[in-house]
């Protein structure tokens, strides 16, 4: 961990002479209460961004069994997301939800007075898409309020820099926050990364992940329809545009990134790439629908990276570790958290299985008990700087197949083509941070003709 540690304390000396470090320079003297303001030791949790995966995550806050806490605020761009996210919540936490009409909040300054209804110690949860991460991150700094939010936390070098000067901020002021990547919460992997570390297959000689399987979420976008503006249907589709989540390379693949670099223990610091498109002419997304990427480490090591969403195509979503006198698993679709395992060979043969995996406790549920724990017990607890570090490391790869070009870490903490600079000033019927073409379609990446940005 040695190397990862030199090279993070070189990232922030950039961050304090890239001039690009000021963003939450205001917010140096706020201080997270370490003891909840409730006097009933409630605590309250403002969702904003009531989508699918913000709702798991109430649910998961809402299921915490370690004392009193309720849901007080939502907070969305679209009414009806809003209102199936409530409703389905009050279904199952009827007694743990006190949002009444008037703490449901729709709009772009939603976020805003969702988080006025908290008070400092309590929790707001960030589940939008990420483009919105720095401006309510700050916002909850400033309201000294702990904080969860999901994966991936930036989508760009020029929000990158931002948000690591902000959980610079974050922890001086003593701040909780959790973020999504809940495979580093899971028992299965952190065993598997004990006995690795053990030398249980020798040394880590190469990684690869795959992740396969057809189009989910907003991954491809048709024309736009008549009745929605050109931003609040690039924030509906946001899978389909870079601006708004990185795009599926990003928003999808940044599980399996992340959990092999915690295996290696370092953050790999060049991305070499390919990937394209295929038989998709009627949407307009900016996705390619694969992407084969190799991660480099500053001792050489390799991990492979392979996405696809094509239907009809083999579907794989695991990980491989070759060690040089065996070798570790990770199936991620089998056994809800995954199942991992140790073989005495190169071959997943159970002749030569060494160790695999019992059922363990849903990662998505123990990352919001350890995150309430620590704010219960005051303990430090601040995974702000790693999520701003893995989401990077994932757009370094994204950024590589965009290009066609070799893209090392420092370039990608450096790039200043920042997707959404006003991201904190859209409004429904204004501009939108990615204008379309005369045609409808919408700019993608040119590997080899755009060399230096990503469209």
């Amino acid at each position: 961990m040695s190397q990862a540690s030199d090279r993070t304390s070189t990232r922030r000396d950039f961050l304090k002479t890239s001039g690009q470090a000021t963003a939450a320079s205001a917010l140096a003297a706020a201080v997270v209460p370490h003891v909840h303001a409730a006097e009933d030791n409630t605590i309250r949790v403002a969702l904003v961004g009531c989508g699918g995966r913000g709702t798991g995550a109430a649910a998961n806050a809402l299921s915490v069994e370690n004392g009193p806490i309720k849901l007080v605020a939502m907070a969305d761009v679209f009414a009806d997301r809003l209102a199936a996210s409530f409703a389905n919540l009050q279904k199952a936490y009827a007694d743990r939800m006190e949002v009444p009409e008037d703490r449901r909040f729709v709009g772009f300054d939603a976020y805003r007075r969702a988080l006025d209804c908290l008070q400092p110690g309590d929790v707001a949860l960030f589940a939008t898409p990420p483009a919105f991460r720095w401006v309510h991150f700050s916002y909850a700094l400033q309201k000294n309020l702990n904080v969860f939010m999901e994966k991936p936390v930036t989508v760009d070098g020029p929000t990158s820099r931002r948000m690591l000067a902000l959980a610079d901020q974050s922890e001086a002021a003593g701040q909780k926050v959790g973020v999504g990547l809940m495979w580093r919460h899971c028992h299965a992997r952190q065993e598997l990364v004990r006995r690795i570390k053990d030398g249980q297959i020798g040394d880590v000689v190469s990684m690869r992940c795959y992740r396969l399987h057809g189009p989910i979420g907003s991954f491809d976008a048709p024309p736009k329809p008549e009745g929605i503006t050109d931003v609040m249907y690039q924030i509906q589709r946001f899978h389909s545009f870079l601006w708004a989540s990185g795009g599926c390379y990003s928003d999808f693949n940044i599980h399996n990134i992340d959990e092999l670099c915690w295996l290696k223990g370092d953050w790999p610091v060049a991305a070499h790439a390919l990937g394209g498109r295929h038989y998709r002419a009627g949407s307009v997304d900016q996705n390619f629908d694969n992407y084969s990427v190799e991660y480099v480490f500053p001792d050489g090591t390799n991990l492979f990276m392979f996405g696809r969403c094509i239907n009809g195509c083999e579907n794989r979503f695991s990980a491989y570790i070759r060690g040089s006198k065996g070798l570790g698993t990770i199936e991620s679709m089998r056994g809800g958290a995954g199942i991992c395992a140790l073989y005495s060979g190169q071959k997943e043969a159970e002749a030569q299985l060494l160790w695999r995996s019992p059922e363990v406790p849903n990662p998505y549920q123990l990352e919001w008990d350890e995150l309430i724990a620590a704010i219960r017990e005051n303990r430090p607890y601040n995974e702000a700087r790693r999520g701003v570090i893995a989401s990077l490391v994932t757009s370094m790869g994204r950024m590589a197949a965009h290009t066609g070009q070799a893209i090392s870490y420092e370039q990608m903490l450096a790039c200043d083509h920042e997707f959404a600079p006003d991201v904190d000033k859209l409004t429904p019927d204004g501009p939108p941070p990615l204008k379309p073409n005369a045609d409808g379609t919408y700019p993608v990446p040119l590997p080899g003709l755009v060399k230096a940005r990503e469209y």
